[in-house]
């Protein structure tokens, strides 16, 4: 650690940090969102077993497990214009990663709706509940607390791999930890910079997460 890398560290920290918020973690936070919409509701398609629509999700869910993110970035960001269809980088990230943890994700919210017992829709219907009020009111809550665990570790992973959003030109905080790396040629250090932020970010999420499995734990003790 010499002089010129220790200044080249202090002075990247702030535009590291700053990328990280403004791009990186909006970035995680909308795709997630989407990703969570999707997997709700290619779950209760399952769950629901509606014929042609549960195939359409089987199907979908087949085709982006079963292919790299990588791949499905550069369908949409580089693929689509040949076909009329031009997209920003920002947004054609989101969409990608939405997509593509979606898939995950519904698996995930399919075992835990599939964990709530079937008693509990006859229950629901013995009080004068219609189908959806017992899913809003009964199902779903139960499924999101068992999910919980499994859908907050998919939010990490998702901040994670928003890294390869830099492929598509994205500017967040790895690309520009690459554009300050190409003016400075100092590459083990402004990478385990960003990782260490990366790191940081990282462990927050799980403090939340284990904050939020106490919570829930104590909620449904109270139960």
């Amino acid at each position: 650690m010499n002089e010129r890398l220790w200044n080249i560290l202090l002075d990247a920290l702030p535009k590291l940090l700053r990328y990280g918020a403004q791009v990186t973690l909006p970035l995680t936070a909308l795709s997630f969102l989407l990703a969570l919409i999707i997997a709700v509701a290619v779950a209760l398609i399952q769950y629901a077993n509606v014929k042609v629509l549960r195939q359409i999700c089987r199907f979908y869910i087949w085709i982006i497990r079963g292919t790299p993110l990588l791949v499905q970035l550069y369908l949409v960001f580089y693929g689509l214009p040949s076909v009329g269809v031009m997209l920003d980088a920002f947004p054609a990230a989101v969409l990608v990663f939405g997509f593509n943890e979606g898939a995950y994700m519904a698996e995930t919210m399919r075992g835990s709706l599939e964990s709530v017992s079937r008693g509990q829709m006859e229950a629901g219907y013995c009080v004068g509940m219609n189908y959806l009020q017992i899913m809003v009111h009964v199902v779903l809550p139960q499924a999101f607390r068992t999910a919980f665990p499994a859908l907050s570790n998919s939010l990490i992973s998702m901040l994670k791999g928003t890294s390869m959003a830099s492929t598509i030109t994205v500017m967040e905080m790895f690309r520009q930890a690459q554009v300050i790396n190409g003016r400075v040629y100092e590459s083990l250090g402004l990478y385990s910079e960003v990782a260490l932020i990366y790191l940081l970010f990282c462990t927050l999420l799980t403090w939340l997460q284990r904050l939020g499995e106490k919570r829930l734990a104590s909620y449904g003790g109270a139960r």
